[in-house]
C-alpha cells in the first residue's frame, strides 16, 4: 500500500535553499542590476501600504505640532498682554508725571509773576458743597502759614487761609458764598465787591452803579482795599451785565480765574513788609507789620 503523503524535503533544507536563492538574487542585482525594474513594480504596489501605515504616526505627531504651538502661541500672547499692560501703566504715569511738572511749572512762573514770597502747598481735601467750599493744605504754621493769607493758583485768586494748624490749613475758596472779595474792573478802575455763589464757575457783583462802565469780557483784579489781599492778582472774566432799568443797581456775573475745581497744587503768598513810618507804624497806621 502506497503512503497517503509524500515526505518532502526537511524544513532545513528548505531554508538552506532559500538563504541560497537570497544570496544569488543579492549577487545578481549587484553586478548586473537586473532586479531594478522588478524593485520599482514593488515600490509602486507597496507605496500606499506603508502610507497607510505611517498615516497614525504622522497624524499624531501633526496634533503635537499643532497643540505645542497653539500652547507656545497662547503663552506668548499672555505674556504680550502683560507687557502692553505694563507700558501702559508706565505711559500714564508719564503722562501723569508731565502734567504735574507743567502745573508746578505755571505755579513758580505765577509766583515770578506776583513778585512776593510764595510758597507751594498741595492740597489734602476738597469741599465743595454748596453752601462750603473748602480745601486744606499740607501746609502750616510751621511752615509760616497764617490767618488771612492769600491762595493763589497759576491763573488767579483762590481765596485765603480761615484756619491754621501746625501741619495744615484750611482755607476758604472765593467761591464760598460766605467769601467776599474786592476786586476792580481792569479796563475802567471801577470798585466792587466780588461775592461767592456757591457755584465754582460763578461769582456776583451786586450793586453796582446802574451807570457802572462794566461789560462783558472786563477782567477782575484785587483792589487791594482791606489789605488782605495786594492789588492787581486776577481774579476772574465778566460774563453778563445784568441791567434793571426800573432799578438804582446794576449787577455783573463773572467767572473766576482760577481754576477751584482742577486744582491740585496752589502758591500761598506772602506779602512784602510795607515801609515803616517813623515811630515804626506801619502803612496803615496800625503799627502791625507784614508776616515776612
Amino acid at each position: 500500500m502506497k503512503p497517503l503523503f509524500t515526505r518532502g524535503p526537511s524544513l532545513g533544507a528548505r531554508l538552506a535553499l532559500l538563504a541560497a536563492a537570497s544570496v544569488a538574487l543579492m549577487v545578481l542585482d549587484h553586478r548586473q542590476h537586473r532586479l531594478d525594474d522588478l524593485r520599482a513594480a514593488l515600490s509602486v504596489v507597496v507605496y500606499p501600504l506603508q502610507v497607510a501605515v505611517d498615516l497614525p504616526v504622522a497624524a499624531a505627531r501633526w496634533g503635537a505640532e499643532v497643540l505645542a504651538t497653539r500652547r507656545r502661541l497662547q503663552e506668548e500672547n499672555l505674556r504680550l498682554r502683560a507687557r502692553n499692560l505694563l507700558l501702559e501703566a508706565q505711559n500714564q504715569k508719564l503722562a501723569a508725571l508731565e502734567a504735574e511738572n507743567a502745573r508746578l511749572r505755571e505755579l513758580l512762573h505765577a509766583g515770578r509773576r506776583v513778585g512776593e514770597r510764595v510758597l507751594i502747598a498741595e492740597l489734602l481735601a476738597v469741599d465743595l458743597d454748596p453752601y462750603r467750599h473748602r480745601v486744606v493744605l499740607d501746609k502750616g504754621t510751621r511752615d509760616g502759614v497764617r490767618v488771612g493769607q492769600p491762595l493763589l493758583d497759576a491763573r488767579g485768586v483762590m481765596g485765603q487761609v480761615i484756619e491754621t494748624g501746625p501741619l495744615s490749613a484750611v482755607a476758604m475758596l472765593i467761591s464760598d458764598p460766605g467769601h467776599a472779595l474786592p476786586v476792580a474792573v481792569l479796563r475802567t478802575g471801577l470798585r466792587a465787591i466780588a461775592y461767592g455763589t456757591g457755584d465754582s464757575e460763578r461769582l456776583l457783583l451786586p450793586h453796582l452803579p446802574r451807570t457802572a462802565d462794566v461789560r462783558a469780557g472786563d477782567r477782575l483784579v484785587t483792589s487791594g482795599l482791606g489789605g488782605r489781599f495786594p492789588p492787581g492778582y486776577p481774579v476772574g472774566t465778566v460774563t453778563r451785565v445784568e441791567r434793571d432799568p426800573d432799578g438804582a443797581f446794576t449787577r455783573a456775573v463773572a467767572r473766576p480765574a482760577a481754576r477751584l475745581r482742577r486744582a491740585r497744587e496752589v502758591l500761598l503768598v506772602w506779602r512784602a513788609a510795607p515801609p515803616r513810618a517813623e515811630g515804626g507804624a506801619g502803612t496803615d497806621g496800625t503799627g502791625a507789620e507784614a508776616a515776612p
